[in-house]
């Protein structure tokens, strides 16, 4: 059974000038996005499965990330049900000259596990072996139940 830890993934979009509004931040939308697209990779990591998203929690937009500036996004699952996989979210702006990161966005994702017919199928159960794994997990409920 894959653990926790086993589902991060991390990854970094440098933000130019197309991903950006008249304000010379990243859209919302692009910012959206990339927190998507590597949740679904932490799905995928975790069923070995194909998944898409099913639902997004509240969206919570902190702090803007600027065109030249990295965004770096952590996802892994936490919780999941039988088709199911919950995955929490974050963005940070990122100065790659400095290594400074500041979190801007954070949201938790539910993705559904699907088979080559597109239809539901089972995740296997999640397991958390490590300190590091628990300490993850109650930061995803903390912030869930935060958002209630």
């Amino acid at each position: 059974m894959p653990t926790l830890q086993e589902t991060l993934i991390e990854n970094r979009e440098m933000v130019q000038p197309n991903h950006a509004n008249n304000l010379e931040t990243a859209h919302g939308g692009n910012v959206m996005l990339w927190m998507d697209e590597i949740g679904a990779m932490a799905a995928m990591r975790f069923s070995g499965e194909t998944c898409v998203t099913a639902g997004v929690d509240q969206m919570d937009f902190r702090r803007p990330i600027l065109v030249g500036d990295v965004a770096f996004i952590s996802a892994y699952v936490y919780e999941t049900g039988r088709t199911t996989s919950k995955v929490r979210i974050r963005a940070y702006r990122e100065d790659l000259r400095t290594g400074e990161r500041e979190k801007t966005t954070e949201s938790v994702f539910t993705f559904v596990a699907i088979d080559e017919n597109r239809k539901p199928t089972p995740v296997p159960e999640l397991t958390i072996e490590s300190e590091e794994g628990e300490r993850l997990y109650q930061e995803a409920l903390e912030y869930e139940s935060d958002t209630v």
